[in-house]
């Protein structure tokens, strides 16, 4: 029995494990399909398009030839030439120097689609076709509420995570400080006491019924009117004397549905407590500015190994404007491929600066409401007490 009840239990317990991971996997795996068809449809769409030469990019190229043709040795000439090319090439639009099919690759309508429902958009990648257009906003419509419960449920286990990791660390504090504070002799003599007040205490446990009446047996018999009401007590107390794991077991192998019944109503639970963790969190917003800190520090120290024309303080602004969703674009990146792969760093980061843009939400509503408390307070006339 012991050999095979070994088995039955791991099952189990990789039952539990795969039904506990089940709802966080699929909100990421649907994130990801969703991406993978985004870049599927922007690809085909802006990647295949047809490029027209149109009038504004002649009437470009006709200027841009007119100020080359003009164009002298002497200084002054050239400081208007210098002037007017500069308002000439404020005027063009980037898409006329763009190959679709490179821009609109794969990996980088991947890209595209990353910056959409993570709300980023930094701008240099966007549809030209009326299409694509349309597609992009239906495709925002529902990839942004997905994007915002895969970071609502990531950032309950993130919150979880810190807030026990708190505690405990709180609790090593507390027993350092206390073993600091107590000395040797009086701990010892503390521990001598306890030991024994301790020793002195007897848990006596409460006689059943049956023990009553076994123990009522020298006495005189009693006449009981109401002999069916003991006998209910009686049959009351063994089944609640019964463990109810063996009635629960006996149920699940008579009917197996009930207990499948039992785990699917148990992962719709899960679902249903989505934000529950957010909301307990309660740890100090100076440890997650600096854990936001500390988090951007590591990719802006690894990003400028492919990024060549980045260093650590543009790297870290570019990280900072990304994880904020910010996205202005000024920063552009060579090789998008690369930072695709790093799509799970910003996908944790948006949940850290979540989490701390929660946190210091929650701490500018308890300000408000002191402030407005206080005026209150200050605005309430005093009452007069006048003499009888």
């Amino acid at each position: 029995m012991a050999t095979t009840s070994q088995p039955l239990r791991g099952k189990t317990t990789c039952k539990k494990i795969f039904w506990a991971v089940f709802p966080h996997a699929c909100f990421i795996l649907s994130l990801v399909i969703y991406a993978f068809l985004g870049a599927l449809m922007f690809s085909h769409i802006e990647g295949t398009r047809e490029v027209t030469v149109s009038e504004e990019y002649r009437t470009f190229l006709q200027n841009l030839m007119y100020l080359a043709r003009n164009l002298s040795d002497n200084v002054t000439e050239n400081e208007k030439f210098n002037h007017d090319i500069r308002e000439l090439f404020n005027t063009a639009d980037p898409v006329w120097f763009i190959n679709p099919e490179e821009r609109w690759s794969f990996f980088g309508s991947l890209f595209f689609c990353c910056t959409v429902f993570t709300t980023v958009g930094y701008g240099n990648t966007y549809p030209v076709t009326r299409s694509g257009k349309y597609l992009c906003m239906l495709y925002a419509l529902f990839g942004i509420p997905l994007m915002f419960l895969v970071l609502t449920d990531m950032g309950d286990i993130l919150a979880t995570v810190l807030s026990k990791s708190y505690n405990e660390f709180r609790k090593l504090q507390s027993t350092i400080l206390a073993s600091k504070l107590c000395s040797g002799s009086t701990c010892s003599k503390r521990n001598e006491l306890k030991s024994r007040a301790q020793s002195k205490i007897v848990i006596n446990e409460p006689l059943t019924i049956m023990e009553v009446l076994r123990s009522q047996s020298g006495v005189k018999p009693v006449k009981y009117r109401n002999v069916e009401l003991f006998e209910m007590l009686i049959a009351r107390e063994n089944e609640t004397t019964q463990p109810a794991r063996n009635k629960s077991m006996e149920r699940w192998s008579s009917c197996p549905e009930l207990a499948r019944e039992k785990t699917v109503s148990r992962v719709i639970k899960n679902f249903d407590k989505i934000g529950k963790e957010l909301e307990k969190l309660d740890v100090p917003i100076v440890l997650m500015v600096l854990v936001i800190f500390v988090y951007i520090s590591c990719a802006a120290a690894i990003l400028p190994n492919w990024e060549k024309n980045m260093d650590f303080q543009e790297a870290f602004y570019f990280c900072f404007i990304t994880l904020t969703t910010i996205g202005f674009g000024d920063t552009k990146l060579e090789h998008p491929k690369f930072f695709l792969f790093f799509s799970l760093y910003i996908i944790i980061g948006m949940e850290i600066v979540f989490i701390a843009f929660k946190l210091g939400q929650d701490r500018l509503i308890v300000l408000y409401k002191k402030v407005i408390s206080f005026c209150a307070e200050k605005k309430m006339p005093s009452k007069k007490i006048y003499p009888k």
